[in-house]
């Protein structure tokens, strides 16, 4: 814009001059006119409007001036401006940029990773000159450092806490070192969301196995836990029998039995034709006597 501004002041003055040298009056109307426009582009060349969620960065012959805001700002016509804007910008890790993790037992996932990142308006003049440009902060600094870190706090879990047990855990982790890594370089980390961990197809097989294992193990030990279940109640009706039994024999006496026997045949001869006689054979047996026969 300034070297237009120039280039019709020149153009100006030459009209102005060819104008005067021929007397006509049309040429110095158009020389005023070009010096008029001239004017106006060098003022414009002056101007510099940032828009709004944007922080511009102007440099002039190679020397970075100060952050210019939102708003209309003068500066060095030979200044050029970058623009960065300062919404968030959500980095997706996943698909053919998925980060290729290992555990601490050296299992391979795969895990998809948002980050959501802005440029802090202050440090706009540090990212300058750390990458250049707003898409260079993100493929130079945000992209790389966040691959590194979650490669690195997967590395300190085993396969189980990464892909199930501790997901919580190492998402805070990461969030909280990628939030350390980038804000000192005017990146501010809003979000970090770990949103899926895939095992890889040999990981998937050895976790099958091992289930299949213990689920093995699982049936086995219940089965041992029925087995001595029973063998305790097996023991315990044995004890039981035995103190019945032992209980029986030193109870029972000669004369008890005696006894018992001479009573069962009383209610056997109040219910039948038949009475019993309190005597009979050495052994001291009640004889049976049918009433009914002769």
């Amino acid at each position: 814009m300034f070297v237009l501004s120039i280039l019709l002041v020149i153009a100006a003055v030459v009209l102005y001059f060819v104008a005067r040298a021929r007397d006509t009056k049309g040429l110095k109307a158009g020389a005023w006119a070009t010096g008029v426009a001239g004017l106006f582009a060098a003022m414009a060349s002056c101007l510099y409007v940032v828009s709004a969620y944007e922080v511009g960065v102007p440099v002039a012959f190679g020397k970075v001036g100060a952050p210019m805001t939102s708003g209309m700002h003068l500066k060095s016509p030979f200044a050029n401006v970058t623009s960065f804007s300062t919404r968030p910008v959500d980095l997706n890790l996943s698909d053919k940029d998925v980060i290729e993790v290992r555990s601490s037992q050296g299992g391979v996932m795969y895990a998809e990773v948002t980050v959501k990142w802005a440029v802090t308006p202050s440090k706009a003049v540090e990212l300058y000159r750390l990458a250049g440009s707003e898409s260079a902060i993100q493929q130079r600094l945000v992209y790389p450092d966040s691959r590194e870190i979650v490669r690195n706090v997967f590395a300190r879990h085993t396969s189980e806490q990464g892909y199930a047990s501790a997901r919580e855990k190492i998402n805070t982790e990461i969030a909280e070192l990628i939030k350390e890594r980038l804000a000192p370089r005017g990146i501010a980390v809003t979000t970090v969301n770990l949103r899926n961990v895939k095992p890889s197809d040999q990981l998937q097989s050895q976790i099958d196995r091992k289930i299949q294992q213990q689920q093995a193990t699982e049936r086995a030990t219940e089965a041992s836990r029925t087995a001595k279940a029973e063998a305790e109640r097996r023991r315990i009706e044995a004890e039981g029998i035995a103190k019945a039994n032992k209980i029986l024999n030193e109870s029972l006496s000669d004369k008890v039995l005696l006894n018992q026997c001479i009573e069962a045949y009383k209610e056997a001869a109040q219910k039948n034709p038949v009475y019993a006689v309190p005597c009979g054979s050495g052994d001291g047996t009640p004889v049976i006597v049918d009433g009914t026969k002769r």
